[in-house]
Protein backbone atom coordinates (compact mmCIF):
# COMPACT_ATOMS: atom_id res chain seq x y z
CA UNK A 1 0.00 0.00 0.00
CA UNK A 2 2.69 2.25 0.31
CA UNK A 3 3.07 5.31 3.02
CA UNK A 4 0.48 6.63 5.05
CA UNK A 5 -0.61 10.30 3.43
CA UNK A 6 0.29 12.73 6.10
CA UNK A 7 -0.65 16.67 5.68
CA UNK A 8 -2.94 19.67 5.96
CA UNK A 9 -5.29 17.19 3.92
CA UNK A 10 -4.76 14.01 4.26
CA UNK A 11 -8.15 13.05 6.29
CA UNK A 12 -9.70 12.06 2.80
CA UNK A 13 -7.35 10.00 1.80
CA UNK A 14 -6.31 7.96 5.27
CA UNK A 15 -10.50 7.37 5.56
CA UNK A 16 -10.62 5.35 2.47
CA UNK A 17 -7.40 3.69 3.08
CA UNK A 18 -8.95 3.00 6.73
CA UNK A 19 -12.24 1.53 4.93
CA UNK A 20 -10.37 -0.59 2.30
CA UNK A 21 -8.46 -2.22 5.15
CA UNK A 22 -11.69 -3.09 6.69
CA UNK A 23 -13.56 -4.26 3.92
CA UNK A 24 -10.66 -7.22 3.31
CA UNK A 25 -11.50 -8.13 7.07
CA UNK A 26 -14.02 -11.18 6.77
CA UNK A 27 -15.00 -10.88 10.74
CA UNK A 28 -15.10 -6.71 9.95
CA UNK A 29 -17.92 -7.69 6.71
CA UNK A 30 -19.64 -10.16 8.47
CA UNK A 31 -20.33 -7.85 11.35
CA UNK A 32 -21.36 -5.11 9.23
CA UNK A 33 -23.97 -6.68 7.02
CA UNK A 34 -25.20 -8.96 9.66
CA UNK A 35 -24.23 -12.05 7.65
CA UNK A 36 -23.77 -14.46 11.04
CA UNK A 37 -27.53 -12.89 11.94
CA UNK A 38 -29.16 -14.19 8.74
CA UNK A 39 -26.91 -17.18 8.37
CA UNK A 40 -28.35 -18.26 12.06
CA UNK A 41 -31.36 -20.62 12.58
CA UNK A 42 -31.92 -19.27 15.93
CA UNK A 43 -31.93 -15.63 14.99
CA UNK A 44 -29.59 -14.34 17.17
CA UNK A 45 -31.15 -15.67 20.65
CA UNK A 46 -28.98 -17.76 22.58
CA UNK A 47 -30.89 -20.44 23.40
CA UNK A 48 -34.24 -22.03 21.70
CA UNK A 49 -37.08 -24.40 22.25
CA UNK A 50 -37.73 -27.70 19.40
CA UNK A 51 -39.23 -30.46 18.93
CA UNK A 52 -37.13 -33.67 18.75
CA UNK A 53 -38.00 -35.78 14.96
CA UNK A 54 -35.33 -38.43 15.28
CA UNK A 55 -32.49 -39.64 17.02
CA UNK A 56 -29.81 -40.07 14.78
CA UNK A 57 -26.16 -40.60 15.36
CA UNK A 58 -23.08 -38.87 13.67
CA UNK A 59 -19.91 -40.62 12.69
CA UNK A 60 -16.50 -38.73 14.07
CA UNK A 61 -13.83 -37.33 12.54
CA UNK A 62 -10.83 -38.32 12.06
CA UNK A 63 -8.27 -39.83 13.80
CA UNK A 64 -11.37 -40.75 16.49
CA UNK A 65 -13.69 -43.55 15.90
CA UNK A 66 -17.21 -42.70 17.35
CA UNK A 67 -20.75 -42.75 16.71
CA UNK A 68 -21.92 -39.59 18.91
CA UNK A 69 -25.37 -39.72 19.75
CA UNK A 70 -27.77 -36.62 18.55
CA UNK A 71 -30.94 -35.44 17.71
CA UNK A 72 -32.39 -33.80 14.70
CA UNK A 73 -35.02 -31.17 15.72
CA UNK A 74 -37.45 -28.59 14.76
CA UNK A 75 -37.47 -24.76 16.05
CA UNK A 76 -41.02 -23.71 17.39
CA UNK A 77 -40.23 -20.22 16.35
CA UNK A 78 -39.51 -21.20 12.64
CA UNK A 79 -39.49 -24.32 11.43
CA UNK A 80 -36.12 -24.79 10.82
CA UNK A 81 -34.59 -27.98 11.65
CA UNK A 82 -31.12 -28.67 13.19
CA UNK A 83 -29.39 -31.55 14.27
CA UNK A 84 -28.12 -31.24 17.87
CA UNK A 85 -25.94 -32.83 20.01
CA UNK A 86 -26.66 -34.49 23.24
CA UNK A 87 -23.80 -34.35 25.61
CA UNK A 88 -23.23 -37.40 28.24
CA UNK A 89 -23.74 -40.33 29.21
CA UNK A 90 -26.76 -41.95 28.65
CA UNK A 91 -28.43 -38.80 27.46
CA UNK A 92 -29.82 -40.56 24.21
CA UNK A 93 -32.10 -42.70 26.77
CA UNK A 94 -33.64 -39.55 28.10
CA UNK A 95 -34.50 -37.96 24.88
CA UNK A 96 -37.98 -39.47 22.78
CA UNK A 97 -39.13 -38.67 20.08
CA UNK A 98 -41.58 -35.82 20.26
CA UNK A 99 -40.10 -34.10 23.67
CA UNK A 100 -39.90 -31.04 23.62
CA UNK A 101 -36.30 -30.05 24.06
CA UNK A 102 -33.97 -26.46 24.54
CA UNK A 103 -30.94 -26.44 22.38
CA UNK A 104 -28.24 -23.90 23.13
CA UNK A 105 -24.49 -22.77 21.23
CA UNK A 106 -21.84 -25.39 21.40
CA UNK A 107 -19.39 -22.39 21.86
CA UNK A 108 -16.75 -23.66 19.59
CA UNK A 109 -14.04 -21.39 18.50
CA UNK A 110 -15.56 -18.48 16.05
CA UNK A 111 -19.19 -20.12 16.14
CA UNK A 112 -17.87 -23.62 14.59
CA UNK A 113 -18.67 -26.78 15.43
CA UNK A 114 -16.55 -28.16 18.12
CA UNK A 115 -14.50 -31.36 18.29
CA UNK A 116 -14.85 -33.81 16.38
CA UNK A 117 -18.60 -33.15 15.71
CA UNK A 118 -18.46 -32.10 12.08
CA UNK A 119 -21.38 -29.66 11.16
CA UNK A 120 -22.96 -29.21 14.29
CA UNK A 121 -23.28 -26.44 16.31
CA UNK A 122 -26.24 -26.86 18.84
CA UNK A 123 -26.63 -29.26 22.17
CA UNK A 124 -29.43 -29.91 23.95
CA UNK A 125 -29.62 -28.62 27.32
CA UNK A 126 -33.27 -29.28 28.94
CA UNK A 127 -35.58 -32.08 28.20
CA UNK A 128 -39.32 -31.33 28.37
CA UNK A 129 -38.66 -28.52 30.71
CA UNK A 130 -36.22 -30.41 32.79
CA UNK A 131 -32.80 -30.27 32.97
CA UNK A 132 -30.55 -32.86 31.23
CA UNK A 133 -28.13 -33.02 33.16
CA UNK A 134 -30.39 -33.24 36.39
CA UNK A 135 -31.75 -36.09 34.91
CA UNK A 136 -28.57 -37.64 33.84
CA UNK A 137 -27.22 -38.07 37.36
CA UNK A 138 -30.52 -38.83 38.87
CA UNK A 139 -31.39 -35.79 41.17
CA UNK A 140 -35.17 -35.91 39.29
CA UNK A 141 -36.87 -38.29 36.96
CA UNK A 142 -38.48 -37.47 33.64
CA UNK A 143 -41.86 -36.03 33.95
CA UNK A 144 -44.86 -37.94 32.12
CA UNK A 145 -46.07 -35.23 29.43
Amino acid sequence: MGKKASGLNAATKLKSRRAQSQESSKWFVKRKYGLLKKADPLEGAAQASAIVLEKVQIEAKQPNSAMRKCVRVQLIKNGKQVTAFLPGDGAVKLVDEHDEVMIERIGGKMGRSKGDLSGIRWQVIKVNDQSLQALRSGRIEKARK
